[in-house]
């Protein structure tokens, strides 16, 4: 009944073998098996204690024989660690096994490995669940309501910080993918939730429609990526929540509801963006746009420049980002504008081919290669498989940078200047369609934390906006932090979601969304552990001393829970400060009163008052 399910771009194959639709063991699933710790080990190798009166012993036989015992069980125990060591199944290409000691180890049949995109967080299940029609779905809701067994909404597994994964069971729509009734009057399109964008898009440009704004990517399912409350760029565009019209949600509590600005208006824009907490989101109706072809637009500036076209930029253009380059003077300004329909499309020889434009940074790779040849960096070393530079795309050449000294601030500044450099000669017009054009190479694996602020309105826009990034760079420079290109900087209009962080009850209010990064370029354990804490450290530098002055508030999907309960209690401070979580909780407590829905995630940032412990 079910078919198996693929992640797209994941760092292993998150899902595995999927079990058929059955009922809910009547029992939670049993404990992972866990390794036994060296304690018990040592204790049963130690000497017993000596008989009652037994007569003393010399000092120098003592000393000889208790030396050559513990010699003895040293070298047993480092036997037994050398054959531990060498019997897992370790592929021969594996590097630095002593970092991933236990990663090949074979897991129960039954076990599931699910893991983000960014590789970053991963969980292991016994219950994953993937209903193919909206009555298996709703069978699963409730047997394990009635089970209290977690089935937390999963989409893409695309969340930065992987806020879908629960390892107490998991429930995820990819077989519920179909467009259901596209109403080319309205311009409406109603469809099971665990569609991809990338595939409704395509199902629906026939009928000459198609999504107001998109995020970078294409591969989100489309419940997920309104419950988060995912964004594209645009000052006068709202989040892609606020093109959600009517939705049907699965609860535990009250089984399948629909809700609309008609229909329980109060709870609509609450679940709206609803972070898979108040049901699981099985239909969405979407208000689409008619398909235009798109003109974009690149060119390089500087924020001395920026400033003084700022409010024209975002007034004039449809769609408007900007990349920063750190420890450059670089600022990317892309713009999307529909074609005119009098003047056509923009009549523009380029100046460089893409060759010549990606040529500073394959210079910059090969002196790195010859200069790190030798050294021990995850990637000094010539891989038999490596691709011909000539083949990388210029992410790919980044990451291939950054893998040969990541943390190396001088090294990462040479890169940004050779990034400057190739968009620089990267200028120019590109034509196309807007589920086409509105898209963005955003990398490989990554750390990223992103930020939503207001930033005035569109006829007077306050400029806190530019200001914010002056300190980004400013602090940037002054830590040293190895940070990489681009700092992204988009706009949005305001949602009505109440827990958007974009949310407003002013049609005119802009948002600027800014993203900082730090990329995994590397499988290595040990170096992308450096990364994460090294990835640390700038965020928290940019969250002590910038989030509370500009009223910024992370992405959902990118928010980071801290384990410190100091850390934990201002953020739910914080959180209570800008969204109605009471409101949301009371809703939780209705629509889903044994949390089967939650995870650690939602119960760490929401508490409720008659919290207690569950599998998470």
């Amino acid at each position: 009944m079910f078919r198996s399910l693929k992640l797209h771009r994941s760092l292993h194959q998150s899902f595995t073998k999927t079990p058929r639709f059955n009922p809910l063991p009547s029992s939670s699933p049993p404990t992972p098996k866990t390794l036994l710790p060296l304690n018990p080990i040592i204790r049963h190798f130690s000497s017993p204690n000596q008989p009652p009166n037994q007569p003393p012993l010399s000092a120098t036989p003592a000393t000889s024989s208790e030396l050559r015992k513990y010699l003895g069980y040293s070298a047993l125990l480092l036997s037994c660690a050398v054959a531990t060591y060498y019997s897992f199944p370790f592929p021969e290409n594996a590097k630095h096994k002593k970092a991933q000691l236990f990663r090949y180890a074979p897991l129960p049949d039954d076990l599931h490995t699910v893991v983000n995109w960014s590789g970053t967080h991963e969980v292991q299940t016994r219950v994953f669940l993937q209903p193919e029609t909206l009555e298996e779905l709703e069978a699963v809701v409730k047997d394990a309501n009635e089970k209290k067994q977690k089935i937390r909404p999963v989409g893409s597994g695309l969340s930065p910080n992987g806020i879908g994964l629960a390892r107490g069971g998991m429930v995820n729509l990819a077989l519920l993918d179909k467009v259901l009734e596209v109403d080319k009057e309205k311009k409406t399109v109603r469809v099971q939730a665990g569609i991809r964008v990338q595939g409704l898009v395509d199902a629906i440009k026939d009928h000459g429609i198609t999504l107001q704004n998109f995020a970078s990517i294409r591969e989100q399912q489309i419940g997920g990526i309104v419950q988060v409350g995912a964004h594209g760029t645009g000052a006068k565009l709202p989040p892609i929540d606020e093109q959600v019209i009517s939705m049907k949600l699965v609860t535990p509590a009250k089984g399948t509801i629909e809700i609309s600005e008609d229909k329980d208006p109060e709870l609509f824009y609450l679940a709206r963006c609803g972070l898979g907490g108040l049901g699981v989101v099985a239909e969405v109706t979407l208000q689409c746009v008619e398909r235009q072809e798109l003109v974009e637009h690149t060119f390089v500036s500087n924020l001395t420049e920026i400033k003084k076209q700022h409010k024209k930029l975002l007034n004039d253009n449809k769609h408007v980002k900007y990349l920063y380059i750190p420890y450059t003077d670089t600022v990317v300004v892309v713009t999307c504008n529909p074609v005119s329909k009098w003047r056509g499309p923009p009549k523009f020889k380029p100046k460089y081919s893409l060759d010549e434009a990606l040529q500073p940074v394959r210079d910059l790779y090969q002196e790195s290669r010859e200069k790190y040849r030798g050294q021990p960096t995850a990637a000094s070393s010539k891989d038999e498989n490596e691709p011909e530079i000539s083949s990388l795309t210029f992410t790919e050449l980044r990451d291939k940078l950054l893998s040969l000294d990541p943390l190396n601030k001088d090294h990462v500044r040479k890169i940004n200047e050779a990034e400057a450099e190739f968009w620089k000669r990267s200028e120019g017009y590109r034509v196309g369609w807007s589920d086409e054009i509105l898209g963005f190479d955003c990398g490989g694996q990554q750390w990223v934390s992103e930020t939503c602020f207001p930033a005035g309105t569109l006829s007077k826009p306050n400029m806190k906006d530019l200001k914010y990034i002056e300190d980004v760079v400013e602090l940037i420079e002054k830590e040293e932090i190895p940070a990489p290109g681009p700092i992204e900087q988009r706009w949005t209009a305001s949602s009505r979601s109440l827990m958007s962080p974009a949310s407003s009850s002013s049609k005119d209010d802009i948002f600027s969304w800014v993203g900082i990064i730090l990329y995994l370029p590397t499988t290595d354990a040990r170096q992308r552990k450096q990364i994460t804490e090294e990835f640390f450290h700038y965020r928290h530098l940019t969250q002590s001393r910038l989030w509370d002055q500009y009223s910024a508030y992370e992405h959902w999907a990118k928010i980071e829970v801290p384990k410190d309960k100091t850390e934990l209690a201002a953020l739910q401070a914080r959180l209570r400060k800008r969204f109605p979580i009471d409101a949301f909780n009371k809703a939780r407590k209705e629509l889903d009163p044994n949390r089967i829905l939650s995870n650690a995630m939602l119960e760490k940032m929401f508490p409720l008052d008659d919290n207690s412990a569950s599998s998470s």
